[in-house]
């Protein structure tokens, strides 16, 4: 399977110019599989409305047109923070954040329990941010059956080694992928310079390809073994 991570251009609130940045990125990543960062159709402002799944259409449209599963993030209805899966058939919520951070319990709520999603026979456990640093997160998800775990982030340019350390720990201690999309550019509550650097690490923790600070970066890798049987 070849998955991609990726770390768009963000216009603060504007929905329709986010969703256009992420269908560029679809076109550009080939991959069957393509990450997104949190909160990434919206930036990370707590006080964005949930996006309402029509102006996702577009999106929806490269995913058909490539044949690709994007998982974006945006505030969804509870409100909590969500991780949106994007195909040619349409869009659902896949995952609501486990574990907040910061001013987010003030306006989301905590998400109920870890999701898995299967693509091409793929398990694909989902997280975002915080998520990543709390082990119970990463034990929880990898006891349903996890061959990659897919996070969304968002770091300061001064914290991006903790996506090094976050990724290398879930990867060794639960024998899994890991393939985390990373915000980069600059987005609300005080992250002026985020950290980019979006990556993909092996079951070895080893990190096998990695983007640099700019936003509109897209980096893909084939996952071998049983995670090609049936993919792209």
């Amino acid at each position: 399977m070849t998955i991609a991570v990726a770390q768009p251009r963000c216009t603060p609130y504007d929905v329709a110019a986010n969703v256009a940045a992420h269908a560029e990125a679809v076109r550009a990543a080939g991959a069957r599989v393509v990450v997104f960062p949190e909160l990434s159709l919206t930036g990370y402002h707590l006080d964005a409305p949930v996006v309402p799944f029509e102006l996702v259409e577009p999106l929806v449209e490269a995913c058909a047109e490539t044949g690709s599963v994007a998982f974006a993030g945006a505030p969804v209805a509870g409100p909590y923070i969500g991780v949106l899966e994007v195909s040619g058939a349409g869009v659902r919520v896949a995952y609501r954040k486990v574990w907040l951070g910061g001013g987010e319990p003030a306006r989301f709520r905590p998400g109920a329990a870890p999701a898995v999603v299967e693509v091409d026979g793929v398990r694909l456990g989902l997280a975002v941010c915080k998520d990543t640093g709390v082990p119970r997160h990463a034990a929880d998800t990898a006891a349903l059956g996890v061959d990659v775990y897919v996070a969304g982030v968002l770091e300061h340019a001064w914290q991006a080694d903790v996506l090094d350390e976050r990724a290398r720990r879930v990867a060794v201690e639960h024998d899994v992928w890991v393939a985390m999309a990373s915000f980069a550019g600059s987005t609300g509550e005080g992250y002026d310079s985020a950290a980019g650097r979006s990556g993909v690490w092996d079951s070895s923790g080893g990190r096998i390809v990695s983007a640099d600070t700019g936003v509109d970066a897209v980096v893909r890798v084939v996952i071998p073994g049983r995670a090609t049987d049936g993919g792209a």
